[in-house]
């Protein structure tokens, strides 16, 4: 049975609809967790005003993502893109047009980020590990037993609180330090995360190095040592162009929830050979050509990402979007080469 695909819904806009051929042993629908606003952004050069980046998230909202991460409680001086968390998540606060039921995540790495976020009504909130100690040291600090001592009292309150808490796992693949990361490495960090009380993983695959097999061998080894793939999530970064064949991989070993970056904005500016985040509306096409629901409009979404590469001054990284804006462009008389998104 095919779940409905939303669109603009006008009739120029029908090559936003792929051919749909549902295939078995896959989801009925896929929840999108966008990371646009934190992991993408954070990687930028320049700093995004907040009023920019709270219109950037009011836009993907509408256009249906009902689970956006929004920033980072870390100190300024970690990450200077993310210094205005407090402003932003006020003014999303007392946006009365944004929907009740969205889902506005935020990071904290530690107690101090946990306070300020409780002192801003966030319902949920994620800590973030390493399943390797090289980015362990380099990303907190820590050892990565010293980072999980850490984030016991952060999830325990949260929790106390009736916060939701994600738990990241990065380097669950390959580090650029220490080369390949075994299943067993992931699996013991895994299983601390879960004791602790995380309610969801986002296994990362943060330099984009993994390729289908190993992502079906992992999440099946983290299955066997007692966490499903129903608290499991995916995020993928396309260094190798593997994070779409990476994903669907992903599915058919039952995953559900797909982190994603629109406009492919991200990297990691602890690894520098982290390249962008799986584009959301590459991810959104293959899903809609699955017939997979995601409740996402790819017209409205494919907008937002044009509207976001000409605040950035640059061209989005995602294919879906080149594409998609290119031929609406075409469609309409005019020089794609103008625009933000198309090539020069």
């Amino acid at each position: 049975m095919t779940s409905p695909i939303r669109t603009s819904g006008r009739a120029e806009d029908d090559h936003l609809l792929p051919s749909v051929t549902p295939r078995s042993g896959l989801p009925a629908a896929v929840r999108i967790h966008e990371v646009g606003p934190r992991d993408g952004l954070q990687n930028e050069s320049v700093i995004v005003p907040v009023e920019v980046k709270a219109q950037f998230i009011q836009r993907l909202a509408a256009a249906g993502l009902t689970t956006i991460e929004v920033t980072s409680f870390v100190p300024p001086a970690w990450v200077p893109q993310l210094a205005d968390a407090a402003d932003l998540v006020a003014a999303l606060a007392a946006d009365r047009a944004l929907p009740t039921s969205l889902d506005l995540p935020v990071l904290v790495p530690n107690e101090r980020g946990l306070d300020r976020a409780l002192d801003l009504g966030v319902r949920h909130v994620a800590v973030f590990a390493s399943a390797t100690e090289t980015f362990a040291r380099r990303n907190l600090n820590r050892t990565v037993a010293e980072s999980l001592e850490m984030f016991t009292p952060v999830v325990r309150r949260a929790k106390e609180h009736g916060l939701r808490v994600r738990g990241y796992l990065s380097m669950c693949y390959g580090d650029p330090w220490e080369g390949r990361v075994s299943a067993g490495q992931v699996v013991e960090v895994a299983g601390r995360l879960a004791e602790l009380g995380c309610d969801e993983l986002s296994l990362g695959d943060t330099i984009g190095v993994a390729t289908p097999g190993q992502v079906h061998d992992l999440i099946a080894a983290v299955d066997a040592a007692g966490i499903g793939p129903d608290r499991l999530a995916v995020h993928f970064h396309d260094t190798y162009g593997q994070a779409l064949s990476n994903t669907l991989a992903a599915l058919q070993a039952g995953i559900s929830v797909v982190d994603a970056s629109a406009g492919g904005l991200g990297g990691c500016p602890y690894a520098k050979s982290a390249t962008g985040n799986l584009a959301t509306e590459d991810l959104v096409w293959m899903l809609n050509g699955l017939g997979i629901h995601t409740g996402v409009d790819l017209g409205a979404l494919v907008g937002t990402s044009t509207w976001m590469a000409a605040q950035l001054g640059r061209p989005s990284a995602s294919r879906a979007v080149r594409a998609l804006a290119g031929q609406r462009a075409s469609s309409h008389g005019l020089d794609v080469r103008s625009q933000p998104d198309g090539d020069s």
